[in-house]
């Protein structure tokens, strides 16, 4: 109240008894003045201390998160005394979550870790990696496309190809991450495990293999659980100590940000949504109008959808065979659902800072944003979570009973795999539903923020030819809806982002798009004959090859024999593009082998068709070496046509099942045997 008072009392210069004032008002005046701009400059130099904060605060990130100078990672190990380096190598997320586990759990072990991603650091740095104590590297890489590295990973693992390197010194692990339905299962992390060796580099712990397609999660928890032991054996550590769960990132609120300062969904640069310019690509995808969104099936209940994006104006190429990736969004529903769970105000601003001040990655999504834009935008909040994720989420579990069950399916006892493989993956929980099931636990929203995944965009094999169709990218997908085992209905993000996206009169519905280049190519000399195998979706690239070579072929050009193997349940039903291929066979374009698996008591598959024709196989590959393409599931039907494929050549060849199998190998090479196919 006495500063109140002394203001008051200041607010009116009191007059008595007739006196002079003590001031004239002239001089009042100017006193006034003087304050005002004394106070103005204070406040003025005070602000400029305090605005780097400030701006620090709400400063949102950048398309590069590091500079030339920083690229260093063994000046970051030396300066904040570390000694263990996870690089790694990762098209979906998954590599790079791996790795980030790991950094974080060798501070249990007095190894006090970072994670790296090779594109961002001076690779040849591994030769001094020995100078520091008890250094160690682990490479989390993953095998993608036809055995090939991950973007990020190309440089490191050409300059191990072709350089001569003396590693020795160097420690170093290897955990690999692939999927056995591929041919090529875990190439590059095999190849670069031997790769270190042979360059005099010493392997602490034996090469780990990681299977998506059974059960990573568990390949890579069982790898780690023997990884840390001979870690410590190697280095002389007494065993870990107790295990202590660490935010890697700290919440900052910020209500007072402009809106024109948060974002809203931009993969990288701030208003890029708003702002469109080339060239486009992952961190910068176009916004494609869709022209067309019609279904493909007649019935049976499932829903097949064609897609028409207008790629005008935005400078993007594309080739037959080539991949659209499209950015979706979460359900609406489903977002509102875990705000709910969490109690939290979705729109509520906010970043996460990263605890580590060394690390590249600032924040694990662009910041400041809403919870409700990170939610819908950045997360995957509809994947099957793995254990680390269940081992943060029970500790704020308020029944013990459920703390116990999470705790359990996070562990690597028998019990709590299996628990964990039927709770979870078999029943296909994600984290809604596991938040629904157990009851007690209501973490924060922030902190299921930093535990999910990002949202990856979603690939799709181009159906359409850009000799035909050059401003327009042609799609094909497979609406995702299934029940699961405890009665939910669980919905494909991205297909049912698709199918929501119906264009309406004049107004525009566009989608975050870009090209990925693919090696899937038609012959470069028309006049080569070509078998294609695509059953259902599986048709995608081979429409657009069949439109190039109509295309050509109206052009008055010599174009071999385009011979298609096609299959699906019903004629009746999902025979996709029907018209279209009866057109073409019509042209003497197309020669076309359809197995309609439910039109008669014996199902009949693309593979029984394939055996009845061994002589016209043979006659293509292997007396006019023509090119031969699969599409499609990659765990059944590609595999079982390679097997058909190397029986033909054993019996129409002549050949040995040794020497059928390496004359595959040899096609391959040369790129006349190519597979586009998913698990």
């Amino acid at each position: 109240m006495a500063s109140e008072q002394t203001i008051d009392g200041a607010a009116a210069i009191p007059s008595g008894g007739g006196d002079e004032p003590f001031l004239g008002l002239l001089d009042v005046a100017l006193l006034a003045v003087l304050i005002g701009g004394a106070a103005f400059y204070f406040l003025r130099s005070r602000k400029k201390e305090e605005e780097p904060t400030r701006s620090y605060s709400i400063q949102p990130t950048t398309v590069c998160t590091t500079s030339a100078s920083d690229n260093s990672f063994i000046k970051k190990l030396k300066a904040s005394g570390r000694s263990l380096v996870v690089f790694y190598g990762s098209q979906t997320g998954t590599g790079e979550e791996f790795a980030g586990r790991l950094a974080k759990e060798g501070i249990r072990y007095r190894l006090k870790g970072m994670v790296a991603d090779p594109e961002e650091c001076d690779m040849e740095e591994l030769l001094q990696l020995k100078d520091i104590d008890n250094s160690l590297a682990v490479f989390c890489l993953a095998t993608y496309g036809e055995g090939d590295p991950t973007d990020n990973a190309m440089e490191f693992y050409e300059w191990i190809t072709s350089g001569d390197v003396d590693l020795s010194g160097l420690n170093y692990a290897v955990f690999g991450l692939g999927n056995k339905t591929y041919e090529h299962y875990n190439k590059v992390a095999i190849y670069v495990d031997k790769r270190l060796e042979e360059l005099g580099a010493n392997r602490v712990f034996e090469l780990g293999l990681g299977d998506d397609d059974a059960n990573i999660e568990d390949d890579f928890i069982t790898w780690k659980d023997r990884f840390w032991p001979a870690v410590c054996d190697h280095f002389g550590i007494e065993g870990g100590g107790e295990e202590v769960l660490i935010r890697q990132y700290r919440l900052l609120e910020q209500p007072d940000v402009q809106p024109d300062r948060i974002y809203t969904g931009e993969i990288a640069r701030l208003h890029s949504i708003q702002n469109q310019r080339p060239p486009f690509d992952a961190k910068n995808p176009f916004l494609a109008p869709i022209k067309v969104n019609r279904e493909l099936h007649k019935g049976g209940g499932r829903s097949c959808m064609h897609i028409e994006l207008s790629i005008e104006g935005s400078k993007m190429r594309y080739d037959a065979g080539d991949h659209v990736a499209m950015f979706p969004v979460n359900d609406k529903s489903l977002v509102e659902k875990l705000g709910q769970l969490c109690n939290a105000d979705l729109d509520t601003v906010f970043s996460l800072i990263n605890t580590d001040t060394d690390s590249s990655k600032k924040h694990p999504f662009p910041c400041p944003i809403t919870y409700r834009t990170a939610l819908t935008h950045y997360l995957e909040i509809t994947a099957i979570p793995r254990t680390h994720i269940l081992k943060e989420l029970a500790e704020y579990c308020t029944d013990e009973k459920e703390k116990e069950l999470l705790r359990s399916m996070a562990s690597i006892s028998p019990e709590g795999k299996e628990k964990y493989q039927s709770w979870i993956q078999d029943a296909c929980r994600n984290i809604v539903h596991i938040l629904e099931d157990i009851k007690s636990c209501r973490p924060p929203i922030d902190h299921v923020c930093e535990l999910l995944p990002r949202l990856q965009p979603r690939y799709y094999s181009i159906s359409s030819s850009a000799k035909l169709h050059p401003t327009d990218v042609h799609v094909t997908a497979v609406l995702v809806e299934y029940k699961t085992p405890t009665g939910r209905i669980n919905k494909g993000v991205a297909t049912t982002y698709l199918k929501n996206k119906q264009p309406q009169g004049s107004e525009e519905v566009k989608v975050p798009v870009f090209i990925r280049k693919s090696q899937f190519r038609l012959p470069t000399k028309p006049e080569t004959p070509i078998i294609m195998v695509g059953p259902g979706t599986g048709l995608a690239p081979f429409r657009g090859f069949i439109q190039e070579r109509q295309f050509l072929r109206d052009e008055g050009k010599t174009v071999g024999e385009s011979i298609l193997y096609f299959g699906c349940r019903k004629r009746s039903e999902d025979y996709i593009y029907e018209s279209e291929l009866e057109e073409w066979v019509k042209k003497g374009t197309l020669n076309l082998k359809a197995a309609f698996s439910r039109d008669q008591g014996k199902k009949v598959y693309v593979q029984h068709l394939l055996e009845q024709d061994a002589d016209l196989i043979w006659n293509v590959i292997g007396e006019n070496k023509g090119h031969f393409y699969i599409c499609g599931d990659a765990k059944n039907m590609a595999v079982d046509v390679r097997n058909i494929l190397v029986k033909i050549l054993s019996t129409k060849g002549n050949m040995s099942e040794a020497d059928a199998v390496q004359y595959i190998k040899k096609m391959e090479a040369q790129k006349r045997y190519s597979a586009d196919v998913w698990s």
